[in-house]
């Protein structure tokens, strides 16, 4: 290294870098680390995370091959072990002497000198922010340079915390923005139905047209408490159930305004998952191909429920490899140049769709670990794979 700074200019520098409100902290972090090689005279400085059992290095400054970015290694080879242990700043300054020589850190990484302080973020060690060198020290570390690098320290802790913070903030601001638009998109269905069959309960009297009637008025009761939960606790599924699929499909379908569209349902199978938010699934997958499909028709035999409209023929059945389900129809179906982008928000291909339907039914698939991918269905459709699904028993209603 070059000649040290004295204390009053590494102070000085130190009070410029974190003062600084316009570079973000991944930014400044190099600097830090920087001064603190030209204060303390070492060849090497480097920032850790502490994940269980390993010692990551998050960002580093200096030649020592295995202190770079991205390394890692068990915390037992580690100095930085014994830094955590620490109130203040660990220091070594001939490790030979101070009997590291038998040591697995010294043995990995062969370092003479070294002073480091823990990095805590929220009350809980994050890592460490350390300095050091192949070669020893001709002095032990200062009480003014183990300050030093405890303030680095906290201030880093400070940084880390404040990031975390204004990424959650951001986070509930993004899960407030979906609520908003999640309930104005899948609350306008069961209004629908709602209105329709209230006209038809005026008309006729009849009382099944009123407990329909009911049943929306239950169903937005429920997708507004989910979303509330969601909003409230960040999660996007609650507990796990036994869900017969194909009841959950015809359910599902009764609350998806589908003029003549067809449903067939070729499966049996029960799956543990979030029957409200899986509901949610199936309503857009049907209300997509409902409002995308051609007017073919093209209706396969099976247990079919008609309605009066567009006459897409949608089925919902088992994938050969028994990984999971798929829904297809025999519509007009998705482009391929534009497969990777329908789960994008935003993304409709009719004037008047929202582009969340997809959003949600990734977000909901993903949330349970599952994956979901489109291609085209035998008819030339559009056809989503949902794999990954964890199922009870052999796929017949008798194991449950």
């Amino acid at each position: 290294m070059s000649d040290a700074l004295s204390e009053g200019d590494a102070l000085r520098r130190m009070y410029r870098i974190t003062a600084d409100q316009e570079r973000p902290f991944e930014e400044k972090l190099p600097d830090l680390l920087d001064l603190g090689r030209a204060y303390l005279d070492v060849e090497t400085g480097f920032l850790t995370e502490i994940d269980g059992e390993t010692q990551v290095i998050v960002d580093a400054r200096g030649d020592h091959e295995l202190l770079q970015a991205g390394r890692s290694c068990p915390l037992s080879k580690a100095y930085c072990r014994r830094t955590v242990d620490m109130d203040g700043a660990l220091t070594v300054q001939h490790a030979r002497v101070e009997g590291w020589e038998s040591d697995a850190a010294y043995e990995e990484f062969g370092l003479e000198a070294y002073i480091g302080a823990k990095v805590v973020v929220s009350r809980e060690v994050y890592g460490t922010f350390c300095f050091a060198d192949t070669v020893a020290r001709d002095r032990p570390f200062s009480e003014d340079e183990e300050t030093f690098v405890e303030l680095l320290a906290q201030w880093v802790g400070y940084e880390l915390f404040r990031k975390q913070a204004t990424e959650r903030m951001q986070r509930q601001r993004d899960q407030l923005e979906e609520f908003s638009r999640v309930v104005s998109h899948d609350v306008r269905n069961p209004l629908g139905i709602l209105d329709g069959y209230l006209d038809m309960a005026e008309e006729t009297g009849d009382p099944e047209h009123f407990q329909r009637c009911r049943d929306a008025v239950d169903r937005m009761e429920s997708l507004i408490d989910d979303l509330l939960f969601l909003t409230r606790e960040g999660q996007t599924i609650g507990g796990r159930e036994e869900v017969d699929l194909g009841d959950l499909a015809r359910e599902s379908w009764s609350f998806v305004s589908a003029g003549d569209a067809t449903l067939a349902v070729d499966t049996d199978r029960v799956a543990l998952g979030d029957w409200s938010r899986l509901q949610q699934v199936f309503e857009n997958l049907f209300r997509n191909s409902v409002e995308h499909g051609s007017t073919s028709s093209r209706a396969e035999p099976g247990d079919s429920v008609e309605h009066g409209g567009a006459d897409v023929a949608i089925r919902v059945g088992d994938l050969p490899d028994g990984s999971g389900i798929y829904v297809e129809d025999d519509g007009a179906g998705i482009p391929e140049a534009e497969r990777d982008e329908v789960f994008v928000d935003g993304y409709t291909t009719g004037a008047s769709g929202t582009g969340l339907g997809l959003t949600i039914i990734q977000q909901v698939v993903s949330a349970h670990g599952w994956e979901i991918a489109v291609t085209e269905s035998a008819a030339g459709g559009a056809r989503f794979e949902i794999t990954g699904m964890e199922f009870v028993g052999d796929g017949t209603n008798g194991d449950r």
